[in-house]
């Protein structure tokens, strides 16, 4: 059962969702999306349709993330392997958040999937544990950012095929752990997760 109600909808806040994708993966970036929209202006078959990403198959997360983006206003930013090695993948991750939430230049409150909130935001901020069931902007936002990333994540398995990009997007699946092995890293994986075993 999707977790907002159409009928409710005045009920949910108006306000800036903001969640990643990609933060526990082998290899690639971090892509973070921020939403805005008044979930009362939305058309209810969409907002009755918004839910966690990892909760939809990749067909209706690609036929949700076109509709997002013509609906709501909605930015991008990306924590790329490079920044994740220097500063870690939390701090990585939350400076994406800042710039996505930046990016939208819109005054309002934010609501973020997690337990942290990014450092040097001008804006009131609350991070919800769960919050991709239960504030819609962040369901948007997961969905976009999902979408985004799995995109980028097919490119790149075309130049690096053994890896099964295409089917792991990035993350530590069998396949994916014997092709380090056999053939080392990629200059996409990331050399501050080389301690997890291979």
């Amino acid at each position: 059962m999707r977790p907002f109600d159409a009928r409710h909808a005045a009920r949910y806040p108006v306000l800036i969702g903001c969640d990643e994708v990609g933060r526990g993966a082998l290899c690639g970036p971090v892509i973070v999306a921020a939403v805005h929209f008044d979930p009362a202006a939305l058309p209810g078959d969409l907002l009755e349709a918004l839910d966690d990403s990892k909760r939809l198959d990749a067909a209706t997360r690609e036929h949700l993330a076109p509709r997002i983006s013509a609906a709501c206003r909605v930015a991008l930013a990306g924590a790329s392997r490079d920044l994740i090695d220097r500063i870690n993948v939390r701090a990585a991750t939350l400076d994406a958040m800042r710039r996505a939430v930046l990016r939208l230049g819109i005054d309002a409150e934010v609501a973020v999937d997690g337990r942290d909130v990014p450092p040097g935001l001008p804006l009131p901020c609350r991070a919800f544990v769960g919050g991709d069931r239960l504030v819609p902007q962040v369901a948007a936002s997961s969905i976009v950012a999902k979408v985004v990333r799995d995109r980028l994540m097919r490119a790149l398995a075309r130049r690096h095929p053994a890896y099964a990009w295409e089917r792991n997007v990035g993350y530590g699946t069998a396949v994916h752990r014997a092709a380090m092995a056999s053939l080392g890293l990629t200059r996409h994986h990331r050399l501050s997760f080389k301690s997890r075993k291979v």
